[in-house]
């Protein structure tokens, strides 16, 4: 059952179904809360640009899913509150985000709103937790390899797998058995006639927060995969998007997710 229709306001959307996997998408979103755009300098290319639009849709076939309609420049879920507002642009790739800098009072608002997200994302995970004596979360996420402008070079391909899986919080050794095989599942996927490149820790190590919540919090039971999607599927200096791939890594994420349950049976 899914909470409720995503609207302007809304701050994510949860869906909950049967079965130990849940997949989440917690930086497909691109709202503002009405004080946080007046505040805001960066332009809304730039901001999209470092969002991971459309990760939202490839979740969307797991019974258990989370998207987050929220912008990480209003709250980064993926950093722990000391760092979830970018208030410098040492924080954010260098960006000049604000007018000013934000005052503590805009910022501690901001940070509620991180800490209900944690909130919401335990009880989800305890309800799983106590159906299952192993779970996955599925943590979604795209990253940019053009970073030279849109006719520049894209980033050798040495140095930018299809699919990065970052396994630096997770107990790697207790779950092999799981990971392994999944990510041979990823690399024998048919992908629109072709197999992807797929391998871990080479363009990020997976250290962001709700990989370490879910390790730290469920230790020994959950498991969380922090999966990295070049943006091969959308132009990422315009935002649009290709239609055939976004299919192509949502019928991925549901064989995924199908694959790891039965990898826990």
């Amino acid at each position: 059952m899914i909470d409720a229709t995503p609207t302007e306001s809304q701050l994510w959307t949860v869906a909950h179904g049967p079965g130990p996997i849940v997949a989440t998408a917690i930086h497909d979103g691109h709202d503002l809360r009405p004080e946080i755009a007046a505040a805001m300098k960066l332009p809304d290319a730039d901001r999209l640009r470092e969002e991971d639009p459309f990760t939202g849709q490839a979740v969307l076939d797991v019974p258990t899913h989370v998207v987050v309609h929220r912008s990480r420049f209003e709250f980064d879920l993926n950093r722990g509150p000391d760092g979830a507002v970018y208030e410098t642009p040492e924080q954010c790739w260098g960006l000049d985000v604000w007018h000013q800098r934000p005052d503590k009072a805009l910022v501690q608002r901001s940070l509620d709103l991180h800490a209900s997200y944690y909130a919401m994302l335990k009880e989800l995970l305890d309800e799983v937790a106590a159906e299952h004596p192993r779970f996955v979360v599925i943590d979604v996420h795209s990253y940019n390899h053009r970073r030279d402008g849109p006719d520049g070079a894209a980033t050798p391909q040495a140095d930018a797998p299809d699919i990065n899986i970052g396994t630096f919080s997770m107990p790697r050794e207790q779950w092999a058995f799981l990971l392994d095989p999944l990510m041979e599942a990823m690399r024998s996927f048919d992908f629109n006639g072709r197999h992807l490149d797929v391998r871990e820790n080479v363009a990020f190590q997976g250290k962001g927060e709700q990989t370490r919540f879910v390790h730290e919090t469920y230790p020994k039971q959950g498991c969380a995969v922090a999966l990295e999607f070049k943006k091969f599927f959308m132009d990422e200096w315009s935002g649009a998007p290709l239609p055939d791939e976004l299919a192509a890594m949502r019928r991925l994420i549901d064989h995924i997710a199908r694959t790891a349950e039965g990898l826990l049976a």
